[in-house]
């Protein structure tokens, strides 16, 4: 039997969900509000950004997220939002590097339609044409993170400035794939406590370099993201 066919991912993930996003939201809720008044005094309405996603069981859903870009960004350019992309507001760059523009995942956790630890969910256009293994990766709830994330939490730096679309589709797209199949075929109560951890200990060291970065850094960041080679995919038991 698959990992994903079990208990624990058809049924005991959902209830650890639900048990934990319930306390967890109430006490966001001022920070939320925080975030709310921020983006509004940033670029006005909406304070959401709520697009279609594919989901459990391949059903399509409506991811909750913080507005990090202009109005009707995703009508202006391409659907991988590239580094120093010009979409992003002023108050969108700094929820986007501390990834507090995901905390808003809490709502779509509630609701069922995503988990703490999970694939991120990606664009229909995509997930409409996973293929063989690939299938396995519907066979999971979407999560706020998983073993991609850990390993492209620099994603926007890794596809650069010029046609992240392409490089993202030729070169990131299939080791997330891999990546995301791996998560499904291993899916277990110890597995999601691991890369949950790991997920804390990632953000908070990306948080810290953005709040305390020193002026340099900035530009050292984009040298190295435009020489840098993807990794081979490595465990992260």
């Amino acid at each position: 039997m698959n990992a994903y066919d079990g208990v624990y991912n058809r049924i005991v993930k959902r209830v650890i969900g639900f048990v934990v996003a319930l306390p967890f939201s109430a006490i966001a809720l001022p920070l939320y509000l925080a975030i709310a008044l921020a983006i509004v005094l940033d670029d006005g309405f909406p304070i959401f950004y709520r697009p279609y996603r594919g989901g459990y069981r391949g059903k399509k859903f409506r991811i909750v997220k913080f507005r990090t870009m202009i109005r009707n960004a995703d009508q202006i350019g391409g659907g991988t939002t590239g580094y120093r992309d010009p979409r992003i507001t002023r108050v969108g760059a700094f929820l986007r590097k501390t990834k507090l523009d995901e905390t808003a995942n809490l709502v779509n956790i509630l609701l069922g339609t995503m988990s703490f630890v999970g694939p991120r969910p990606e664009l229909l256009q995509y997930t409409e044409k996973y293929e063989g293994e690939e299938k396995s990766i519907l066979e999971v709830r979407p999560g706020v993170t998983d073993y991609s994330s850990l390993e492209f939490i620099d994603l926007d730096e890794r596809v650069g400035e010029e046609n992240p679309d392409e490089v993202y589709e030729t070169q990131i797209l299939e080791k997330k794939n891999k990546l995301r199949i791996k998560y499904a075929n291993s899916v277990s109560f110890k597995t999601d406590l691991v890369i949950f951890c790991r997920t804390i200990l990632k953000v908070l060291q990306k948080a810290f370099r953005v709040v305390f970065r020193r002026p340099f850094d900035e530009k050292q960041l984009r040298e190295e993201a435009q020489t840098a080679t993807a990794p081979e995919i490595q465990d992260a038991d």
